[in-house]
């Protein structure tokens, strides 16, 4: 009877319970090109020390998304540090004094100097929780005096993965493609250059950062062909961290670009170039 007993203690230690995603989506294990359940995707991105997770930066589902995987996954084991692209080294100390005050502000984006270029509707509920959370949250991006000092003086980018021409040829392709193809071609080489510099302070970050680290970044920063985790084995990473991609249906998302992806119900879009070209004046 206690042998009875015991293994159904096993079992039901075994099968946690886990509240379902807040949203619907195909999960896809791109190195086998098997489907998986949200709850496998847990499993599989609680083991690794690092994980990187793309999003696209105006989609909630994604937010939403990421802010389940960050709840699910402390759940089922310590989280060591949460790193956020929208961060900059400039407001790092406005996150410590908030971590250490013993309650939120009312007006946290304020108080944190959030950038407007970052919709807080979509990020203030990831921030809020990470804040309440025994584990840093942390900066993973240039500020804007290092970026302008890199326009002015592109730095020449040392290591044989990310320097090479195809993963710049790619950037700049994703850069042009991204500005509606209004940018001339003389800025391109600055364009990228300052692209793979954001990637390179995010590697920096995430192989520092307390383990098990999370970043939450752009895509293209993500993607394991020329983003973040290029820049982390240059500098000496014994193995890449695990990528899952979040993409709308109908994007393409292959193994070479990352480990897992899980496609979202595709939303509309405003005209973005539209919006651009009359800036340009074009």
């Amino acid at each position: 009877m206690r042998g009875i007993l015991l293994i159904a203690v096993l079992l039901l230690g075994a099968c946690q319970h886990v509240t379902p995603p807040p949203v619907s989506g195909e999960i896809l294990d791109l190195r086998t090109g098997a489907a998986i359940t949200p709850q496998d995707l847990l499993v599989r991105l609680g083991k690794p020390a690092r994980v990187i997770i793309g999003e696209q930066h105006d989609n909630a589902d994604h937010h939403a998304v990421q802010l389940w995987l960050l709840q699910s996954l402390g759940e089922r084991r310590s989280q060591g540090s949460l790193l956020l692209e929208m961060l900059t080294p400039d407001q790092q100390a406005r996150v410590d004094g908030v971590r250490r005050a013993p309650k939120l502000p009312a007006d946290l984006a304020v108080e944190l100097a959030w950038q407007g270029g970052w919709d807080w509707n979509l990020y203030g509920p990831i921030v809020r929780f990470a804040l309440t959370q025994p584990y840093p949250l942390l900066t993973a991006n240039l500020d804007d005096t290092e970026i302008r000092g890199f326009y002015r003086k592109p730095p020449i980018l040392q290591g044989e993965r990310s320097s090479v021409e195809s993963v710049k040829n790619e950037l700049a392709r994703q850069i042009s493609d991204s500005h509606c193809g209004l940018l001339p071609q003389s800025q391109m080489p600055t364009m990228v250059a300052v692209q793979q510099q954001r990637d390179r302070r995010m590697a920096v970050r995430l192989l520092a950062a307390p383990a098990p680290a999370l970043l939450l970044a752009g895509a293209f920063h993500a993607r394991k062909d020329i983003g973040a985790p290029l820049h982390m084995l240059d500098l000496g990473a014994p193995e890449a961290p695990t990528v899952l991609i979040l993409a709308e249906q109908g994007s393409e998302v292959t193994s070479a670009m990352a480990d897992y992806v899980w496609f979202t119900p595709a939303t509309p879009k405003p005209d973005y170039c539209a919006e651009m070209r009359k800036q340009f004046g074009k």
